[in-house]
């Protein structure tokens, strides 16, 4: 029996010690095997893909300087993954705002995810715990002039029966809210091909 629990432990011991590490991804060098489905990398190329797009094409360069508002409509998941859109989303607001030539806003989305505290600090307003002074006054939220707006593909086929090919498209629409027109429309295809072992969701 003491034998027994000598060779368990001595077992446990080399199982722990080839037990695979954890490790903090390096983003900027990352060699590690690329999945069918959607991983960082790919939301990262679409976003700067889509943000490169926008500066490039002169859309965003405001007639007299300054910045443009833009809000965020409904960006649609019709991917077989459960994904937040908000990774894609983050990504260009954080891009288009060090751009210098889109400040978002947190007072309006299609999506209905807005900051919360907008609306909350102006039901302070007859509170009589505020000091007047700090209130928020009506008529100071900024109606924005552009909408983002999107969808997220998947497309599945099989080449042959080991093979399959996954295509994923990232389309964008930026809308100029004043009249309605869209004035800038960008597609970024991602596509994988891997086994059909793999799964891509």
């Amino acid at each position: 029996m003491k034998r027994f629990a000598v060779v368990t432990f001595l077992g446990l011991l080399m199982l722990a010690g080839c037990a695979q590490r954890n490790v903090i991804v390096d983003q900027a060098t990352d060699q590690g095997e690329t999945p069918l489905a959607l991983d960082y990398r790919d939301f990262e190329h679409a976003a700067m893909s889509a943000v490169q797009s926008m500066l490039s094409s002169g859309t965003l360069d405001k007639p007299g300087g300054g910045r443009y508002v833009m809000a965020i409509s409904r960006v649609t998941n019709d991917t077989m993954q459960r994904i937040d859109t908000d990774q894609l989303i983050k990504k260009i607001r954080i891009a288009l705002l060090q751009s210098g030539k889109v400040v978002t806003t947190s007072a309006i989305s299609a999506n209905g995810s807005t900051d919360a505290m907008i609306n909350q600090v102006r039901k302070e307003r007859v509170s009589p715990e505020f000091k007047s002074s700090t209130k928020i006054g009506e008529g100071q939220l900024i109606t924005p002039d552009l909408s983002l707006s999107g969808k997220i593909i998947q497309r599945n086929m099989r080449e042959n029966s080991s093979t399959q090919q996954v295509e994923y498209y990232f389309q964008l629409t930026l809308t100029n809210l004043r009249n309605g027109l869209a004035i800038w429309e960008g597609e970024t295809p991602i596509i994988k091909r891997g086994s059909t072992d793999s799964v891509a969701w």
